[in-house]
């Protein structure tokens, strides 16, 4: 029997990170993403974000790659968001996205900054975050 504990945190951003998940938006697309991921067999712990971003806590399982997932996620709720018509026009996510993984020590941390986006980013922007990230960790972006 396998065991498998691998814990990943994964942001995407909306296209070109426009700001079109406003508030009452924001939370209908989350319960829509963590409802759609139950029914695909993801272990989506946790799903927090702010206006043109997402923050996911997932636990893979011994079939799961974090590009599989991403496309899982991001794919269907994208269509779902464009066929309710969610936001004005048309509705697509970044293709990038950041993943890394989580020690289970730091599980509970993240899910606390999960929880916080909106308090978090009435501070500091997305974008400046992730350019402090960057410097701090040494980070590049990865075409594939």
């Amino acid at each position: 029997m396998s065991w498998i504990r691998v814990w990943v945190h994964i942001v995407f951003t909306t296209k070109n990170t426009q700001k079109l998940l406003a508030n009452d938006t924001r939370q209908t697309i989350f319960d829509h993403i963590k409802e759609n991921a139950g029914r695909k067999d993801i272990k989506l712990i946790n799903i927090g974000g702010y206006l043109e971003h997402i923050h996911c806590l997932v636990l893979l399982n011994k079939d799961q790659s974090i590009s599989q997932l991403v496309r899982l996620i991001k794919g269907e709720s994208s269509h779902w968001i464009n066929k309710n018509k969610l936001v004005k026009g048309k509705f697509n996510w970044q293709d990038d996205y950041w993943a890394v993984s989580v020690s289970e020590s730091h599980v509970s941390a993240l899910n606390k900054y999960i929880n916080q986006q909106e308090e978090h980013h009435r501070n500091k922007s997305f974008v400046e975050e992730l350019d402090e990230f960057m410097k701090k960790y040494g980070w590049q972006y990865v075409k594939e």
